[in-house]
């Protein structure tokens, strides 16, 4: 599903426009069916959230200094892919691997909250802008992240205490977050392939082509590194989630607002490369839920 709409988005991609305003209402909706599945005590703020955060601004830090040696616009572009906070819609994916949601739900949480502190800051002294001020950056970035991070959680909330009835009917819907997810994604593929084509010139063209090279560089580091680092925890699967599946949307318009437009290419690109792992990601856990299932059938007929 997740090949046929990236593929989708990137062929039908002239007439996105027309579709985009329905992008943050499904990334809401599936937000908010997932969500359902939570309890307020499952937010449990630990030391493993900490050390991820510390890791991946460590990781942007190193980036940043290495490539801005080389090129600095391809340093700011492999920085924001690396810089910006975990996707709100990250739990969503976790869940369909089997992954801790919770987990995954508050290091959200904390890296939205925390790069709308510190990216204004950050983004000032790297960045090309230097008439943004704090303040209204910091509104900017807040306004971008706050209805889909807080909205579908609240809401969830309410539904849980308040209509329990109806909550338990869309807590079993939770397949519908995946189609869900598709759609949004066919929608914002065919809004990144629009967003390049008309950046593009013949005097950038290797340029995009390293940013997009970068974005799937940091996209792997990431998801191995996160990997790695949840494996300790027995939970692989929330660590690689966390700190690859990025808030892209956010990236691409921090990149345009604060960078060399050129780097926000990085960004979009990343919605690929994420997608496409996770849609392996995903195809791999099916396949293992199929054999596992058909095992048990030929033990147990």
């Amino acid at each position: 599903m997740l090949p046929i709409a990236l593929i989708g988005g990137a062929i039908f991609y002239p007439w996105m426009g027309y579709l985009t305003f329905l992008s943050p209402y499904l990334i809401f909706a599936m937000l908010f069916i997932t969500y359902c599945k939570l309890r307020i005590s499952d937010f449990k703020l630990t030391k493993e959230e900490g050390i991820l955060l510390l890791i991946q601004m460590s990781l942007s830090a190193i980036a940043y200094i290495l490539l801005s040696f080389w090129n600095h616009t391809i340093a700011e572009g492999v920085f924001i892919c690396i810089f910006v906070p975990t996707a709100t819609a990250a739990p969503v994916i976790t869940s369909m691997l089997g992954g801790n949601i919770s987990k995954v739900a508050t290091y959200s949480l904390i890296c939205n909250l925390f790069v709308a502190a510190v990216g204004p800051l950050v983004l000032a002294y790297i960045g090309d802008n230097k008439d943004m001020t704090f303040t209204r950056s910091f509104l900017m970035i807040l306004s971008q992240i706050a209805p889909l991070l807080l909205g579908p959680l609240a809401l969830a909330m309410i539904f849980r205490y308040l209509l329990p009835k109806l909550h338990s009917k869309i807590v079993g819907l939770q397949q519908l977050s995946f189609y869900m997810w598709a759609i949004a994604l066919f929608i914002i593929v065919g809004s990144c392939v629009s967003f390049a084509i008309q950046r593009w010139t013949p005097a950038n063209t290797f340029t995009m082509i390293w940013l997009c090279l970068g974005a799937l560089g940091a996209c792997l580091i990431q998801f191995r590194i996160g990997r790695i680092y949840g494996r300790r925890y027995s939970d692989p699967v929330s660590g690689g989630q966390s700190l690859m599946q990025k808030n892209t949307v956010l990236a691409v318009w921090l990149a345009l607002a604060y960078m060399n437009p050129i780097a926000s290419i990085a960004p979009a690109a990343y919605i690929a490369w994420q997608n496409i792992i996770n849609s392996w990601q995903l195809m791999r856990h099916n396949s293992k839920i199929h054999n596992l299932s058909h095992a048990e059938s030929v033990e147990h007929p």
